[in-house]
């Protein structure tokens, strides 16, 4: 049986993609800008040294699609990988876009956005709120990072009970709630009240974001829920359930989708565990046809944060468990290594960058070969709908001809 692996390094960037002057993105370069940093010192911290140490990604063909958009032409080498990279078709620079156009279905309209003032929020919609979910009041109702936020916010929200409320650059309302003095599951309501006051402005997710501790000490928890809407189109994802095959979503992959033929949800915290929970669903007697996994960290605890060293480990460490993912592998196997978008811990801001992403593939019976550019994320969507030999997708261009 012929199985895809999809493992997305949620904000693994290989450079400013061809539009990155229309996001103020020329020059972002998450992989290289890691990569340089490691490489002169600036990426040293208490739990990773020197270079960055990337041999099984390296050797997939990493390193030749990474220099093929940077310099424009391909790089010699013998690799054991489909390697190549894509730009986006899509508007944005953001999760549910990146994943969407992944799956065949391009997001060509333009989602909706908060301005870049204090108060962000319309009145009409934080009133609504407050009424509908009888509120005292909110804090924040600007952009901010969402851990400052919480350690600026935290104890006045503990203190008076109002929720935080805050955007970024993507189409997003985020609410931030204390999950045990102000309660996990009061916190989900009101992001569903949300959500549907937020339908009218086009706006694409409601992100819960709970937390614990103390002043001085808050730490946000794994039960962040992400409420979006659904895709525009079919996806690869309701195709595949159309088809009769079998999805297992791993980690935020079943919210980004509105839960449309996600099939199997599958939560952890952490990208270790991530792994973990990909390797299991993997070695089940009968698994799934798509195995969907979104690696959360690289993007939420060290693009946004700005942490370079910490991105340069949380690199390693992945590399270091690629071994077991292709060990257990099947003879006709598709394992996909892609991204959403860019997160450059180098770049100024906390918002994501506009950039192309890696399009690594591995079978141990498809053969190596340089793909190229690829000119949508659409194109990994509609390989996995060839290998998987369902009827071709709306959109892409297979890489597997």
């Amino acid at each position: 049986m012929s199985r895809a692996i999809i493992l997305v390094l949620d904000s693994f960037g290989l450079g400013a993609a061809k539009d990155a002057d229309q996001f103020g993105d020329i020059g972002a370069d998450t992989f290289g800008h890691i990569r340089d940093a490691a490489a002169n010192g600036a990426a040293n911290n208490d739990s990773r040294y020197g270079p960055l140490k990337l041999p099984n990604l390296e050797k997939l063909g990493l390193l030749a699609a990474h220099h093929q958009n940077i310099t424009g032409r391909p790089q010699k080498g013998a690799y054991d990988g489909l390697y190549g990279f894509a730009q986006e078709l899509s508007k944005g620079k953001d999760t549910p876009s990146g994943h969407w156009e992944m799956a065949g279905v391009p997001v060509l309209f333009d989602w909706g956005y908060f301005p870049k003032t204090v108060p962000c929020f319309p009145k009409s919609l934080t009133d609504a709120l407050i009424e509908q979910c009888n509120l005292p009041g909110i804090l924040g109702n600007c952009h901010a990072s969402g851990t400052e936020i919480i350690e600026r916010l935290g104890s006045e929200h503990v203190d008076t009970g109002k929720p935080i409320l805050y955007t970024s650059a993507d189409s997003v309302l985020q609410i931030a709630a204390h999950e045990e003095s102000f309660g996990l599951s009061r916190l989900y309501e009101i992001c569903d009240v949300a959500r549907k006051l937020v339908d009218e402005l086009e706006i694409g997710r409601v992100i819960a974001r709970p937390f614990i501790g103390s002043k001085g000490s808050y730490t946000r928890t794994a039960n962040r829920k992400d409420i979006a809407v659904p895709p525009p189109e079919p996806t690869l994802l309701d195709r595949l359930s159309e088809n009769g095959k079998r999805v297992i979503s791993i980690g935020k992959i079943g919210d980004i989708f509105a839960h449309q033929g996600t099939g199997e949800i599958i939560k952890a915290d952490g990208n270790m565990a991530l792994v973990d929970e990909t390797l299991k669903a993997m070695q089940r007697p009968i698994s799934a046809d798509l195995i969907f996994t979104n690696l959360v960290d690289f993007d939420q605890s060290y693009g946004h944060r700005r942490d370079v060293a910490g991105y340069a480990n949380a690199l390693e460490e992945f590399d270091v468990r690629l071994p077991e993912i292709q060990t257990a592998m099947q003879e006709g196997d598709l394992l996909i290594l892609t991204a959403d978008h860019g997160c450059d811990p180098t770049w100024p801001g906390s918002d994501h960058t506009r950039e192309v992403v890696p399009v690594i593939g591995y079978s141990p019976t498809i053969p190596s070969k340089n793909i190229g550019e690829r000119l949508s994320f659409s194109d990994i969507g509609q390989s996995i709908a060839q290998h998987l030999d369902i009827p071709p997708l709306a959109h892409g261009v297979s890489f597997l001809e």
